[in-house]
């Protein structure tokens, strides 16, 4: 049995072998099979139940027996929204049927799908770790906002609601729903009635779709990632405002401690992990591409609570009436009250802020506290360690210890991962926006090997992202949660010696298919990481289809992953970047693969498809890239600045002579300007998604490097034949710098993209 189920309670009994033939006859269950039928504990509205087979499970939802209030209960109304949203891709339950025929189980009711999955009835999350915790709220806001952003005529929903003036009709419903079912005079319930009908917003024009009980509780999550499988109990759904269902989620942000007036809805007050009211919506304002400020949640709080309180009115009145769907529905008798006093606080205080006007580029509070503790964490354990670092790497120049990851680095990984720093750069695992980790990667680029103590190395980073939006369930057990906690490693290989890459389609490594196996042949190189012990695993871009089939040339590429210790994977040699191999990032190898033998279900998302992996790999992973430059440049510009107030020539201070002044200038200029653009893109990946973002990641692409190498290069130059020896890191940086200019796309390619987009928003200015 679901360990949210119990066995039916007495009063929703109903006749299981009349329900089994007729699911039966719908050829949905076999007369043959073992037919369990248990409730769900939970819901105190609509009864409802986990239909169990050997082979199935079904959810059923029915209307309560009894006498019923007016308008509640409309068990078609959900079926109808379900289907739409289904239909369109929203993730809720599949809806199968609905029957009006009271022959069956003396009620109508509708069957759907049983989806598996993480449901919380307390939306404290117990349990769950902090950052898992605020990775899921974040997830809970995106669907609400995806749900907002749906258009009510392609999911055929005309008509399924009023309209423009849904807080009048909410305030004007509850208030007969509460009339209708109360079982004793509460004055505040009566002068918080006529509060918001005296106040109602004046923007209750727009119209979306709203759940009308949207909670955490409502959700059922993946069982191991922060993501909603689907959206459940549209009861209380139709068409209307949908600040209304953004401020019944937020409300227990507001609820004083102590307070549990409901099961589940105890305060989220000093809860670690749970995201501000400020953060959540910047999430919805920005899923949305809502610029201005919401307006103040004193009414939306106030109607919340209100119709809270009419929802447990009803569910007092039902037990009061013997048909309750909740063993503890008499409990609800005595919310009413002080539900009632809590709203008309939040209608008669001072009025509450919406979140602060965010300045040009602003993390959310989330990111900004992130981010303090990244600075620490560098500023106390990383920096200090990078001498040993150093030294480890000068001892072990000529051994094979060499391509092994320091003990010391080993230590911070640990320390930074019970800090809870860990996998920064995936929303999905971090609750971070990209615009929240930009600033978090631009610290971490003032020291080579920083990224790897966070977990947010490339080009892990990138393998994850792939894994994490493309890989399938084995693969993702296999290779993804692997990555993730830091177990293994990854390496991409898709350049190649032999072909001029700058053209990826050039790439001659082939992939056929032999049955259930696909073999690959073909030489990569600059296959960053490969050295490193841990390295257990390639993601490979193929060339799947000869030139001469019939496919676009960015149709005939796939990604397979390909375990290292595969027979046929010979690492060949590493690379020398400027003569340095690079050890500190496992290097970057030449990868053969001679007739490589994998399992058909190690290819990512089909045949074919490798380009439009490519696209949401490299988005991200380049705007990290750029963002890193920036803090090296940071750090170049300060080393430039050190030496220039120390040094002497032709009788004055460097800095004195006016062309290293200009210099100086001239460098704080191109980094101001270059994070502004990273950052812009950082925002628009958030807001638009990646191929909507195109040009800005490719100006970026561009600025940062052009950017990186002249801030490094000044800085090697005041310092002279300093500079360029391995007593300062600049050499090295300048290493990292100018290789940047070719990597992901050289930057001529990226400037073709810029003028090409450009053209393309030009003419498209001209037609308007």
């Amino acid at each position: 049995m679901d360990e949210l189920t119990t066995p039916v309670r007495p009063q929703h009994q109903f006749d299981e072998d009349s329900l089994k033939k007729y699911l039966s006859a719908k050829s949905f269950v076999s007369n043959d099979d073992r037919f369990a039928v248990s409730q769900y504990s939970a819901g105190q509205s609509n009864p409802t139940f986990l239909i169990q087979t050997p082979s199935k499970s079904y959810v059923l939802r029915k209307k309560p027996p009894g006498a019923l209030l007016p308008g509640a209960h409309k068990v078609d109304r959900e079926y109808r929204v379900q289907k739409a949203l289904y239909s369109a891709g929203f993730p809720v339950p599949q809806p199968l049927l609905h029957c009006t025929d009271l022959n069956v189980i003396g009620t109508e009711f509708y069957l759907m799908e049983h989806v598996v999955g993480r449901i919380f009835r307390d939306l404290r999350l117990p349990g769950v770790v902090p950052a898992e915790r605020a990775a899921l709220y974040v997830r809970a806001v995106e669907v609400l906002a995806k749900l907002h952003s749906l258009d009510l005529t392609s999911l055929r929903l005309d008509g399924y609601g009023k309209g423009a003036g849904y807080y009048r009709r909410q305030v004007s419903m509850w208030t007969k729903q509460y009339t209708a079912s109360s079982h004793r005079d509460i004055p505040a319930m009566n002068e918080l009635s006529a509060w918001l009908m005296g106040n109602l917003p004046s923007d209750d024009q727009e119209v979306t779709l709203v759940h009308g009980d949207f909670r955490v509780d409502n959700l059922v999550f993946h069982p191991t990632e922060a993501r909603v499988l689907a959206l459940l109990d549209w009861e209380l759904s139709t068409t209307g405002q949908p600040m209304a269902d953004l401020g019944y989620f937020l409300v227990p942000h507001y609820w004083p401690l102590g307070l549990n007036v409901l099961s589940s809805m105890g305060s989220l007050r000093e809860i670690e992990g749970i995201p501000t009211v400020d953060d959540l919506i910047s999430v919805y304002r920005r899923c949305r591409g809502i610029t201005s400020a919401l307006p103040p949640l004193n009414f939306y709080l106030a109607l919340s609570c209100f119709k809270m309180a009419g929802i447990a009115q009803g569910v007092y009145a039902r037990h009061l009436l013997g048909n309750s769907s909740a063993p503890n529905a008499a409990e609800f008798g005595q919310c009413v009250e002080p539900l009632a006093v809590r709203a008309l606080e939040f209608a008669l205080h001072r009025p509450l802020a919406a979140p602060r006007e965010a300045g040009l580029f602003l993390q959310t509070a989330n990111g900004q506290a992130v981010l303090r503790q990244v600075k620490d964490f560098m500023r106390l354990h990383v920096l200090p360690a990078q001498k040993e670092v150093s030294e480890y790497y000068i001892k072990h120049a000529q051994s094979p210890l060499r391509w092994n990851t320091p003990q010391i680095i080993e230590d911070l990984k640990v320390k930074a991962r019970e800090a809870g720093l860990w996998n920064l750069f995936l929303p999905a695992a971090s609750g971070l926006t990209q615009l929240d980790y930009a600033y978090i990667a631009e610290e971490t680029g003032r020291c080579l090997f920083a990224p790897e103590v966070f977990n947010c190395q490339a080009p892990d980073t990138g393998n994850m992202e792939v894994l994490h939006m493309f890989g399938s369930e084995e693969q993702k057990r296999t290779w993804l949660e692997p990555l993730l906690s830091g177990e293994m490693r990854s390496c991409f290989c898709m350049t190649e010696p032999d072909v001029a890459s700058s053209d990826a389609t050039n790439m001659a490594c082939s992939l056929r298919r032999e049955e259930d196996q696909f073999v690959i042949k073909g030489k990569k190189w600059w296959s960053s990481g490969a050295g490193h012990p841990r390295c257990k695993v390639a993601i490979v871009m193929c060339s799947s289809a000869p030139e001469d089939a019939d496919s676009s040339r960015h149709a005939r590429h796939s990604m397979i992953l390909v375990p290292l210790d595969t027979a046929g994977v010979k690492l060949v040699r590493p690379l020398t970047v400027f003569g340095q191999d690079d050890a500190v990032h496992g290097g970057h190898f030449e990868v053969h693969f001679e007739n490589v033998r994998v399992p058909a279900s190690n290819i990512i998302l089909g045949e074919g498809r490798g380009f439009e992996i490519a696209q949401g790999r490299l988005g991200p992973g380049r705007l990290h890239h750029c963002m890193r430059a920036v803090g090296l440049a940071e750090l170049a510009l300060e080393l430039l600045c050190r030496r220039a107030v120390s040094r002497r020539t032709f009788g004055k201070k460097l800095y004195q002579h006016e062309v290293v002044a200009h210099w100086i200038a001239e460098c704080r200029l191109v980094i101001e300007q270059t994070r502004l653009l990273t950052l812009c893109a950082a925002r628009a990946l958030d807001t638009l998604g990646g191929r909507a973002a195109r040009k800005q990641i490719a100006l970026i692409k561009v600025a940062a490097g052009r950017m990186a190498c002249k801030v490094v290069d000044c800085a090697i130059q005041v310092y002279g034949g300093a500079g360029v020896s391995g007593d300062f890191p600049l050499a090295q940086m300048y290493s990292y710098a100018r290789t940047l200019r070719i990597t992901d796309g050289p930057d001529e390619v990226h400037l073709s993209t810029i003028a090409r987009l450009e053209l393309r928003d030009q003419l498209a200015k001209a037609k308007l």
